[in-house]
């Protein structure tokens, strides 16, 4: 049964401990053993047990595996979030458990700094590069805050941010959203993100390593899902829309922020850029070619490159396509 696995689980003080950290941050095998003051081995054979009850979830990225509490569409998460309120209610009344927990969260203080001084010494080394492409186009604010009030106009529900980079979209986008899933590639920028993201509930922000071309979720999984800089890295564009259109939703939007097509050679060289922007005709048939339906862009002039917002809804099999994006 697995009310009995689940209480089996929870009968050992460092499984406890482990629920209780797991409910403030996502943490590594490595992260939980350094907070825990015992061996990987033995935090990964606790860590074993509890995936196996339900109460947590692995992640591998790279060599490190990631543990958080489970989702909430979870079948143990009802019993997991009961549990967590009799925690609370222990930890209130019993005062050996309570110092355990604080001197625990002064430990969990301790990676957070970790993350966040990787995080700093990550944009010092990039700081010129970073410097060098933005004084090309309009300030970031401007088009945040348009992406924000476009899409805020309705629910954003369950988000999808793919190629997160420094998870800055994440971010912006969780207090407004039920859930948002921060997706990347590089192993490097997730840990960036993870530092940006780590104060946010743990049941808010989710991050996953994967690929635009072949992401890791069912058909249908998002209500919003966005691009933010980062369809010029496609080789395929087609292929990463076809992808974003197959996790959307009927009726769920999209939005892509990427620069409009332009001259400067210079950025597939010394950014990586693979394709040099886009003009509106090639967005609108990616779209439409991948089952949305178009709005009208958003440009913001810059000192040498445009930056745009495409925009587009899922159409909706039942409604047709007499959907107004």
């Amino acid at each position: 049964m697995q009310t009995e696995a689940l209480l089996r689980a929870l009968a050992d003080p460092t499984r406890l401990r482990i629920v209780r950290l797991l409910g403030a941050m996502e943490l590594a095998v490595g992260e939980l053993a350094q907070v825990l003051g015992q061996s990987q081995p033995r935090v990964s054979r606790h860590v074993g047990i509890l995936c196996d009850a339900g109460l947590a979830e692995r992640r591998r990225e790279g060599s490190w595996v990631f543990l958080r509490a489970p989702a909430p569409s979870h079948e143990a998460a009802i019993l997991n979030a009961a549990f967590t309120r009799l925690l609370d209610t222990a930890e209130r009344e019993d005062a050996q458990m309570a110092d355990q927990c604080a001197d625990d969260r002064r430990k969990l203080n301790a990676v957070r700094s970790a993350r966040e001084n990787t995080a700093e010494d990550y944009f010092a080394r990039h700081a010129e590069e970073w410097d060098d492409l933005r004084r090309r186009h309009s300030p970031d604010a401007l088009v945040e805050d348009a992406l924000l009030e476009t899409l805020g106009s309705a629910p954003l529900g369950q988000v999808l941010d793919i190629g997160t980079g420094t998870g800055r979209m994440a971010e912006l986008f969780a207090p407004h959203a039920t859930h948002v899933v921060a997706l990347d590639k590089n192993l490097e920028m997730l840990r960036i993100a993870r530092a940006k993201l780590q104060n946010l509930p743990a049941d808010m922000a989710e991050l996953v390593q994967g690929d635009f071309a072949d992401l890791p979720f069912a058909s249908g999984r998002f209500d919003t899902v966005l691009l933010h800089q980062v369809l010029h890295f496609a080789l395929d564009p087609q292929l990463a829309l076809a992808e974003a259109a197959r996790v959307t939703r009927p009726a769920g939007r999209i939005a892509i922020v990427d620069f409009a097509a332009h001259d400067r050679e210079e950025l597939r060289e010394r950014h990586a850029h693979t394709r040099l922007g886009f003009d509106d005709e090639q967005i609108v048939k990616l779209l439409k070619d991948s089952g949305f339906i178009p709005a009208v862009p958003i440009a913001f002039e810059g000192e040498e490159l445009v930056v745009k917002i495409w925009l587009g809804k899922r159409v909706d099999e039942c409604a047709g396509k007499g959907v107004d994006a």
